[in-house]
């Protein structure tokens, strides 16, 4: 792992700590979780089971807190009593859960968080079937706010996610990818959700409209950052930190930015290595590989992209005034890129 630990060197610095950031919005945060529970119920018994274990495994919940933040930044106080607010942060995790559930399937993955995933646990049919049930809960929820504004929003964020998750199903295998391509999709499959999460916590707190663009650029810069890290972190992690299977992208054909660069540059018989895994969807030459995205320098390539959105997440807050939870919202970007998990 020496080497591992070396080459993400780049992608992360001292480390930010965002646990300031996170007490801020604690009190929203127990809130969200009190509604993801009530709203989780069901008469179905499988539901309940499966909901219990998928809410039990966890997670950073980086969207919920970024609609938590963006409101109170944007409205200079807390949303301790703002009920839209916290029905929207626990629609956002929904919709995210139910993005999970379905990629795990459609991944065949087995190790999520650290844990089996729901579909290791009670297999694919219910866990697609939750992850639908989630997706049609967080619609009764947006039509209890009785916003076409949230409406508009969230149908696109979901329209927008589903077209992703299929343009990334058609990347699979696909060693050509390009990097026009691949920006495409991760906006799509991934951005468009923390997106949408910084939106509309101006939406809900009746903000201009030059704060809610500040705000979708905000969260837009900051899912891309997210995903690119997520890819650096494929080749680099500790399994045990990440709680996932080191070169999982890889094992699953997924043309991510280091491959994409690496083939760009590599030599003819490490392109042919780089090929035969991504079409072949093998992980069995991971370390090879590995070696190949480093010396291509591709794994600082993809850091550097992901602080340059960070930097653009961070700008894009420039017109929001000075308070604790703009600076939360900044140590969050810087934390992106700066995560080892």
């Amino acid at each position: 792992m020496s080497i591992k630990k070396a080459s993400i060197s780049e992608a992360t610095s001292s480390g930010t700590d965002i646990s300031a950031s996170l007490e801020l919005v604690y009190a929203e945060m127990q809130a969200v979780n009190a509604e993801i529970n009530r709203q989780m119920a069901s008469d179905v018994a499988l539901i309940n089971q499966l909901g219990a274990y998928i809410i039990q495994a966890g997670g950073k919940r980086l969207r919920p807190v970024t609609i938590l933040l963006a409101a109170c930044a944007a409205q200079r106080e807390s949303m301790t009593g703002n009920t839209t607010v916290i029905s929207l942060a626990a629609i956002i995790e929904f919709i995210h859960t139910a993005t999970l559930l379905h990629d795990d399937v459609v991944d065949e993955s087995s190790l999520r968080r650290g844990k089996e995933t729901a579909n290791e646990m009670f297999g694919n049919a219910a866990s697609v079937l939750v992850g639908d049930f989630l997706y049609s809960r967080s619609f009764q929820m947006m039509v209890s706010i009785n916003s076409m504004r949230v409406m508009e929003i969230l149908s696109h964020t979901t329209n927008t996610i589903a077209e992703g998750e299929v343009m990334q199903l058609m990347n699979v295998g696909v060693a050509e990818t390009s990097e026009q391509s691949y920006f495409e999709t991760i906006q799509r499959k991934t951005a468009i959700l923390f997106e949408a999460a910084a939106q509309l916590g101006a939406v809900a707190t009746d903000q201009s409209s030059a704060i809610e663009q500040a705000m979708r650029d905000y969260g837009l810069n900051l899912g891309i950052a997210f995903q690119l890290v997520d890819d650096v972190l494929d080749y680099t992690a500790d399994p045990e930190e990440m709680g996932k299977n080191v070169g999982d992208d890889l094992a699953e054909g997924k043309p991510t930015l280091p491959l994409i660069h690496a083939l760009a540059r590599a030599e003819d018989d490490d392109k042919s290595i780089i090929l035969n895994a991504i079409e072949n969807a093998d992980r069995s030459n991971f370390d090879n590989v590995f070696k190949i995205i480093e010396s291509t320098g591709a794994l600082a390539y993809t850091a550097r992209q992901a602080r340059e959105h960070a930097q653009l997440a961070q700008d894009a807050l420039a017109i929001v005034p000075e308070s604790a939870w703009k600076k939360a919202m900044i140590d969050i970007a810087a934390f992106s890129v700066e995560r080892t998990y």
